[in-house]
C-alpha cells in the first residue's frame, strides 16, 4: 500500500514509522523546514519538503497513485484541502483526516472527508464512558451506516429489570445487544 502522509508533526512521523515498519511506501510531506530537517534525519528519502496544498507537491509525492491520504497538519483549512484535492483531482479512495478543532468537524462531513478524526471528541467519548454520570455512553457513531452504539446502564428497579428481553419495547430500529 501507498500511504502519502501531510504533516511531520509527532502525529505524521508516527504514523509514517508504524506504516513503515508494517512493510508500507510511505511518503511524508512537510512545509517547515526546521522539522523536515529533523525528520529527515530518519526517513530519509520518505519524506518530502514542501506545503501539501500545493498540487506540484501533491504530484512530486505521488498522490495519483496513493492509496491512502492523511492529512495530520496542525491547520484544519489545510486538511480539508489536502483531502478534498486527494478525493476529488486524484481520486484516491481513501482518506483521512485530522480535524484539531472539534467545532470543524461539519465541514469536514459536509464536503464528505471521512473519517475525520478530532483527538478531543475521542478523549470526550472516554470522559463520558470511564464517568458515566451523563445516563449514557456513545460507544460508536457510524452515520453513513446510520449505526450508532449506545451503553445504557439499567439501574435496579427499573421497569425492565428481570423481564425477558422480547418483553422491552424499543424505538423502532433500536436492538438490545
Amino acid at each position: 500500500m501507498y500511504v502519502v502522509i501531510a504533516g511531520a508533526g509527532k502525529v505524521g512521523w508516527n504514523l509514517a514509522r508504524e506504516l513503515m515498519s508494517k512493510r508500507h511506501e510511505v511518503t511524508v510531506i512537510e512545509s517547515d523546514r526546521s522539522r523536515y530537517l529533523t525528520v529527515e534525519q530518519e526517513l530519509e528519502h520518505a519524506i518530502q519538503y514542501g506545503d501539501a496544498t500545493e498540487l506540484w507537491v501533491l504530484e512530486r509525492a505521488g498522490i495519483n497513485r496513493a492509496d491512502l491520504t492523511i492529512a495530520v497538519t496542525g491547520d484544519d483549512e489545510d486538511n480539508l484541502l489536502i483531502c478534498q484535492l486527494a478525493k476529488e483531482k486524484y481520486l484516491c479512495e481513501r482518506i483521512i483526516a485530522r480535524v484539531n478543532n472539534p467545532r470543524n468537524r461539519q465541514y469536514f462531513e459536509l464536503l464528505g472527508i471521512q473519517p475525520a478524526v478530532s483527538a478531543t471528541d475521542l478523549i470526550l467519548r472516554l470522559i463520558e464512558h470511564e464517568v458515566p454520570s451523563y445516563g449514557t455512553v456513545h460507544l460508536l457513531d457510524l452515520r453513513d451506516e446510520q449505526l450508532e452504539i449506545i451503553e445504557v446502564e439499567v439501574p435496579s428497579g427499573s421497569p425492565v429489570t428481570g423481564r425477558p428481553i422480547h418483553e422491552i419495547e424499543l424505538p423502532d430500529g433500536s436492538l438490545i445487544i
